[in-house]
């Protein structure tokens, strides 16, 4: 029962690096103006994203120094997360399973 929770936050992990990585993506083509925020479901698209990302760098952003234009947020968080997922979770997993082998 412990394992399948340990996969649940395993998915919901790849699922925020998803998007953090698509808003990157978005971030880069408003910035070249490639697309621009005139647009409704960009508009939307965007809000959202930043609306779910937001909580997450706070605190992050906090800790690192002013980089001017350049936010270093999403890639430590997405830094973070491969950590938590390939080598804090497998590693719990196994000890929480079998303890004693």
């Amino acid at each position: 029962m412990l394992a399948i929770g340990f996969d649940i936050v395993q998915i919901l992990l790849n699922v925020l690096w998803w998007i953090i990585v698509v808003q990157a993506i978005l971030s880069v083509l408003i910035a070249f103006n490639v697309i621009n925020t005139y647009n409704d479901f960009v508009s939307a698209l965007w809000r959202g994203l930043n609306t779910l990302t937001e909580p997450i760098y706070r605190p992050i952003r906090r800790v690192l120094p002013d980089t001017g234009p350049m936010d270093f947020a999403p890639f430590v968080v997405l830094i973070l997360i491969a950590i938590i997922n390939y080598a804090v979770i497998p590693n719990l997993d196994a000890a929480l399973i079998s303890p004693g082998t």
